[in-house]
């Protein structure tokens, strides 16, 4: 077989092996959901999304639980936007190329794959105990703005990194200053990237239920948080103290939740589709 045929031959294999891969993980994706759909949707009412947690299986609700979640999300977005994309802005628009700004990259690379239970013994030691915080919604929403603030540092240096350099030069010829250039270009120009990886992340947060146990969670809120330094608990939990029953009803109670967050996630994930589509629809370069 001459090299030729021996490279097509290659090529060949490996599109096949990764369309097979591809739709294994697919396929066990697809069995997981439809296992949980089946599992949970007899037990997915408006009773069950509208009432407390209870003793009796037949009574309990995820209502503490989806309020949590949603004012842990907001909060972490509100801390988590504002640092990560001006920490992104400074280290790719302002920061010298020296041995400092690599060890920063270095580690903010690796802070991105840091297990998220690290994180949680962080905010326990930091916010809950140091700040006097204790097991709160701020703490929670600290500490997975902790967890995620490197990879919305990472998404926005690559946002700004795909704005074609001639945008830049042309503004600088127009005699703009370095900020305005920032401002009024490259922010406009990568914002679609930019928010498609803020809410990439808090899809990832809101998931998240180790670092949420270590700093002191509740798996029982018989009430709703009503400002961020009441106690709360969060979806995830709620589903693992389900799952730990031996109660069969429990069971089909936490697959309800599950379809409910991957509800919340799919709609998060659509989102951001949508923004990054429409922002990459408006720009003509």
């Amino acid at each position: 077989m001459s090299n030729i045929k021996l490279n097509r031959f290659k090529d060949n294999l490996f599109r096949y092996v990764g369309l097979f891969c591809t739709f294994l993980g697919l396929l066990v994706l697809l069995v997981f959901i439809l296992d949980i759909v089946v599992d949970g949707v007899q037990a997915l009412d408006i009773g069950f999304l509208t009432s407390l947690p209870s003793r009796k299986a037949e009574d309990a609700g995820i209502l503490p639980a989806w309020v949590g979640s949603i004012w842990i999300m907001v909060l972490t977005a509100f801390i988590t936007f504002p640092l990560g994309v001006a920490a992104g802005i400074h280290l790719e628009e302002y920061g010298k190329k020296n041995w400092l700004t690599s060890l920063l990259e270095i580690n903010i690379a690796n802070l991105a794959g840091v297990p998220s239970i690290i994180y949680g013994l962080l905010g326990l030691e930091i916010f809950s105990r140091l700040f006097g915080l204790g097991p709160s919604v701020l703490t929670g929403s600290l500490t997975l703005a902790l967890l995620i603030l490197p990879i919305v540092i990472v998404s926005t240096r690559e946002a700004l990194k795909a704005v074609p350099k001639s945008l830049r030069e042309a503004s600088y010829a127009m005699g703009a200053s370095k900020w305005q250039t920032i401002w009024h270009q490259v922010i406009p120009a990568s914002f679609g990237g930019i928010l498609t990886g803020v809410i990439l992340a808090l899809s990832r947060a809101v998931g998240e239920t180790a670092p949420l146990i270590v700093i002191g969670a509740l798996t029982y809120v018989p009430y709703l948080p009503e400002h961020p330094l009441d106690e709360f608990t969060v979806l995830p939990i709620q589903i693992f103290n389900w799952v730990t029953r031996p109660q069969q009803a429990f069971s089909t109670n936490a697959a309800a939740a599950i379809i409910v967050l991957l509800a919340l996630t799919f709609f998060m994930n659509g989102v951001a589709i949508y923004l990054r589509n429409r922002h990459q629809n408006k720009l003509k370069w």
